[in-house]
């Protein structure tokens, strides 16, 4: 990414939780990978906020020992943290303490920059006070935006009422609403894919393509963050927000352009033509499960209710498979499988195009006879096509010469088509939150969610939370799975009820 219309802006970024997991994890390693590739304009300040007392060198001493114990790749050398540290400053602030906003106000006021970002890393229930609380310092200016990180709400209700708070105090064009899976390399590759090659197009459609599904599964664990997790769980964790955006670029309409309204005006209608759920399908088409101990990369692990800070008989889901149509032209009566799940067998995601069989066979093909695109999300990024070629007989076999003269059909061996981009482009690629930062300074909403996209996919996966509530007040929790598998056996049942089955089951 070029510096391009950012050269010269200076700006102000605010990170609210300045030292928090988010921060340091995610946020200011992604900003050293700016500055360390030329892409963050250098008239920039980052300014960490919380409630810890600290100096600006005390909270640049801290980022600088835990950038140390990042992966090896990522990890600055003591020149390039000592010219990344310039731009960090600290402000200790409470966020419910106006006088605190007065503060900040004096402070960004020094040198009045071009942009001023206010990213709030904050558990969401302070999202609300902080936009008030901005909007009363008069920090909300023109040149003001807001970064609400997911998720956002807890429910349909709850994000409505964050949306309508940050509304009353920042229009729509300045919130960014952040889904760091939209800005992944392969998720652009995806969107490129569909709409850069007129090569699909024609195939992009129920008439080829006979099941989708899309996967985001992890080996770890809750890896520490229970208490969060517990309140939680996968379908608000996973399904409402990352899996539903992968839906929403896979089956949308060509946009108009690649301005951002044209393209979420396009994920809307997606998410608003999702069938909505019945007592019937919430009881066929939903699987959830919560794993138990079990052998993972050769290692016993724990089961979920025995992790630090999950109650003891939580039915909290950490697995979810489910069944979804889309009512329109293009996907009537194809089914898109969505499965994402903690302590499974792999760690990846991906996005597996099930095309229909070849209408009349004259060839013998595998078990698994038809053709397949694969999307791959992570480790990997890249496409695999999964072709049929004529699989060569050996001459000296009599078996094989008599089956050819009784007639029989040739067989077909599979054969893959391999694109990896990190080998074709390299490896020192743009990240999710490198990309996605940068495009808040720049002022570029293509890759954030708007807020009716967020209501209409509560609105979807409400139902399964409600139906969930009532099994869970009937003693009803979710199915158990061994760590280390795919989870529960019913997720590939709800496959093969329409004759189908997971790539990893072919």
């Amino acid at each position: 990414m070029k510096l391009d219309n950012m050269a010269g802006m200076s700006f102000d970024l605010v990170i609210f939780g300045g030292t928090g997991d988010l921060a340091w994890r995610k946020l200011l390693p992604a900003l050293l990978q700016a500055h360390r590739h030329g892409t963050l304009p250098p008239q920039g300040r980052i300014i960490g906020v919380a409630r810890d007392e600290l100096s600006d060198a005390a909270w640049r001493a801290l980022i600088g020992e835990r950038l140390a114990a990042v992966d090896s790749d990522k990890r600055p050398s003591a020149e390039e943290f000592e010219r990344f540290a310039q731009l960090l400053h600290y402000q200790r602030m409470d966020l419910t303490r106006p006088e605190d906003y007065a503060q900040l106000k004096g402070r960004l006021a020094e040198r009045n920059a071009d942009v001023v970002v206010m990213y709030l890393a904050t558990a969401p229930q302070l999202f609300t006070v902080a936009c008030e609380q901005l909007g009363a310092a008069g920090l909300a200016t023109p040149n003001t935006r807001v970064v609400l990180e997911k998720p956002l709400g807890h429910d349909l209700e709850s994000n409505r009422a964050i949306n309508a708070a940050v509304r009353g105090v920042f229009s729509e064009r300045q919130v960014f609403r952040i889904d760091h899976y939209l800005g992944k390399p392969s998720v652009q590759n995806l969107l490129a894919l569909r709409f850069g090659n007129a090569l699909f197009e024609p195939l992009w459609r129920r008439e080829t393509i006979a099941s989708i599904e899309i996967t985001i599964a992890e080996q770890l664990g809750v890896e520490g963050r229970g208490a969060f997790y517990d309140q939680t769980g996968a379908l608000r964790d996973m399904v409402q927000n990352h899996a539903l955006q992968l839906l929403c670029a896979i089956a949308m309409e060509p946009p108009i352009n690649a301005h951002a309204d044209a393209i979420r005006d396009e994920k809307l209608k997606v998410l608003r033509s999702l069938v909505p759920w019945t007592q019937a399908t919430l009881a066929q088409d939903v699987v959830r499960g919560q794993y138990a101990a079990g052998m993972l990369a050769g290692q016993r692990v724990r089961g979920y209710r025995d992790e630090d800070g999950v109650a003891p008989d939580s039915r909290t889901e950490t697995f979810v498979a489910l069944r979804a149509s889309i009512a329109n032209w293009r996907w009537a009566g194809v089914p898109f499988y969505i499965r994402t799940g903690k302590r499974l067998a792999a760690h990846e995601a991906h996005i597996a195009i099930h095309l229909r069989a070849a209408p009349h066979a004259i060839y013998r093909t595998p078990l698994c006879g038809t053709n397949r695109l694969d999307i791959h999300l992570q480790p990997r990024d890249g496409l695999t096509l999964h072709l049929f070629a004529s699989a060569s007989e050996t001459r000296s076999s009599s078996a094989q010469a008599a089956h050819a003269a009784a007639g029989a059909a040739p067989a077909l061996t599979p054969v893959q088509l391999d694109l990896d981009f990190e080998q074709r482009f390299g490896a020192e690629r743009v990240g999710a939150y490198e990309r996605l930062l940068l495009d808040v300074i720049a002022g570029r909403l293509n890759l954030f969610v708007r807020a009716d996209e967020q209501e209409a996919a509560w609105q979807w996966v409400e139902p399964i939370m409600q139906a969930w509530d009532e099994q869970n007040a009937r003693g009803e929790g979710p199915r158990p799975y061994a760590a280390g598998t795919w989870g529960p056996g019913a997720a590939s049942a709800l496959v093969a009820r329409d004759g189908n089955t997971w790539v990893e089951e072919c």
